[in-house]
């Protein structure tokens, strides 16, 4: 990425009390790749402002719509906040795409470009090395599930679940089959009791499974990557998805080694799928994890 010299855009003026509303800052940065970007609806066009050696990537924005009480107001909103959420997306990953960035949390708001100035002037020694950390890498994710297995399904043999010598056999209803002491209703409940224990060995034998798989696919891309972080697990989702999340991971990755981590990706999902686990990979994305350089797992070296 390629930084051009920065400019400052006076905004227009206005009425209107404003505050200053930060995506992201730069190294370098170019005012030509915020051209056509509308940023919050309610504010004046995205610009450039010079903050030190950095640059911040800025929109002035009505200050009665952004604040304090307004911004909880609308980031509780689902549908507000994911509008939120795409337009702060937007403009970082325009940023991005044509020198380092590392992106300010939503909704980062200051009184005015002369706070915004200060504020950010005194972290400016942490983003220089977050902007280190992060030029000519993107992060990657990776997600690993669990599939569920149809009740019916046959167990493969040999794993629990499957016909062991430790099954009872079935007893029927009229207790014919039973084992031997069984009377009638004595069998069937062993009988009962037995299904039960064996499709909870039959689960955890598969929790686990999964979990190993994780951790091999985990330990693989990290050979890849020069930081990685593991996140928290996400529950079911609402839509009925009864996939288990085993695995949720980031990695920092150099550019040009897409390829090979394509490769690594293909030949390891071709391992998971045989233990009923499914890999998604997406990418690649502006750094949000590495940004701070708090508890990811430093590579190099």
């Amino acid at each position: 990425m390629t930084a051009a010299p920065c400019t400052t855009d006076v905004p227009t003026a206005t009425d209107v009390p404003t505050a200053t509303y930060v995506f992201a800052v730069c190294r370098g940065g170019d005012p030509a790749a915020l051209d056509g970007l509308a940023g919050h609806t309610e504010g004046a066009r995205v610009r450039l402002l010079p903050v030190g050696s950095l640059t911040a990537v800025v929109q002035h924005v009505p200050a009665d719509r952004f604040s304090e009480e307004a911004v909880r107001e609308r980031l509780s909103d689902g549908p507000e906040l994911e509008r939120c959420a795409r337009t702060h997306h937007a403009v970082v990953s325009a940023a991005a795409r044509c020198a380092p960035t590392v992106p300010l949390p939503l909704a980062t708001l200051y009184l005015d470009d002369e706070r915004a100035r200060t504020a950010l002037g005194k972290r400016e020694r942490r983003l220089q090395a977050a902007l280190d950390r992060i030029e000519g890498r993107a992060e990657w994710s990776v997600k690993a599930y669990a599939v569920p297995v149809r009740p019916d399904a046959p167990a493969a043999a040999g794993r629990p679940g499957g016909t062991t010598a430790h099954t009872a056999p079935a007893a029927s209803s009229t207790g014919v089959g039973a084992g031997p002491g069984a009377g009638g209703g004595g069998g069937a409940g062993r009988a009962y009791l037995e299904r039960v224990r064996s499709r909870k060995q039959a689960r955890d034998h598969r929790q686990e499974t999964a979990l190993r798989a994780a951790e091999r696919v985990d330990t693989a891309l990290r050979d890849l990557a020069v930081a990685a972080r593991r996140l928290r697990l996400h529950g079911p989702g609402p839509d009925g998805d009864r996939r288990t999340q085993v695995l949720n991971a980031a990695y920092l990755v150099a550019e040009g080694r897409e390829g090979e981590l394509a490769a690594a990706v293909g030949r390891l999902r071709q391992e998971a799928e045989a233990d009923g686990v499914r890999i998604e990979v997406s990418g690649p994305w502006v750094p949000y994890s590495f940004v701070d350089g708090g508890d990811s797992d430093d590579l190099d070296g």
